[in-house]
């Protein structure tokens, strides 16, 4: 899953960003409203932790916005505002979540996943394909009852799948929810990263859509789970 951090203060940023990449998540950081609106505009995001703040505008405005756009992004306010006041303003401006400073880090990957299971139409963590039953908060993957290891990549390619259900991913958005913005790699390591998948989960777990991109096998996007 690809999460944008939008977090002034470099220290809370990067150990946000090391805690959630441990829990299996991309990141990329904005560190004002301008860098925010740039990486919504030119990228892919399944989530988004959002500081109040910033240097150059308050996430408030930034948020409504978003909103105002239709932008649908699932949004979870980390703030040091801790009045009923202000979360009442955050969830009128379309936040989806409000938590504040400090914080655990282990509540917060657990809001995340609860924000992402509720964009998917989930009730439970658990995800069955065909044989693969899948368990998006722990990462555990079982094929015929047996446990598959997935590398991290794998994980996060098959959870932006999970997450657009039914829907075509491009290669450009899926290198964004693999490896984020900063990190340059290869233009075929997305391919890579789908025949291992296919490898270990079965051929019609993914599927190319031709000169389109990938998405989730079409027989598991109509209807929900088989």
């Amino acid at each position: 899953m690809h999460i944008l951090i939008v977090e002034d203060n470099s220290l809370v940023a990067s150990g946000v960003r090391s805690g959630l990449m441990l829990s299996g998540f991309t990141c990329d950081i904005a560190d004002s409203v301008a860098t925010a609106r740039h990486y919504i505009d030119n990228g892919h995001f399944d989530a988004c932790v959002l500081d109040l703040g910033l240097p150059d505008g308050d996430g408030i405005e930034l948020l409504q916005q978003w909103r105002d756009n239709a932008l649908d992004l699932p949004v979870l306010i980390l703030t040091a505002r801790d009045t009923m006041d202000d979360k009442v303003r955050g969830f009128q401006s379309g936040s989806d979540d409000y938590l504040t400073k400090p914080f655990e880090l282990q509540e917060l990957v657990l809001r995340l996943q609860a924000l992402l299971r509720r964009a998917r139409g989930k009730a439970t963590d658990l995800v069955q394909l065909g044989d693969v039953q899948i368990n998006t908060a722990t990462g555990d993957v079982l094929r015929g009852g047996e446990r598959v290891e997935l590398s991290r990549r794998e994980w996060t390619l098959l959870s932006a799948l999970l997450q657009s259900r039914g829907r075509v991913l491009s290669t450009a958005q899926l290198h964004d929810s693999l490896y984020g913005f900063d990190l340059e790699v290869g233009s075929n390591t997305v391919n890579v990263h789908v025949h291992h998948l296919r490898r270990k989960l079965g051929n019609d777990v993914v599927e190319t859509v031709r000169g389109m991109g990938f998405r989730l096998g079409a027989r598991y996007c109509e209807g929900g789970s088989t």
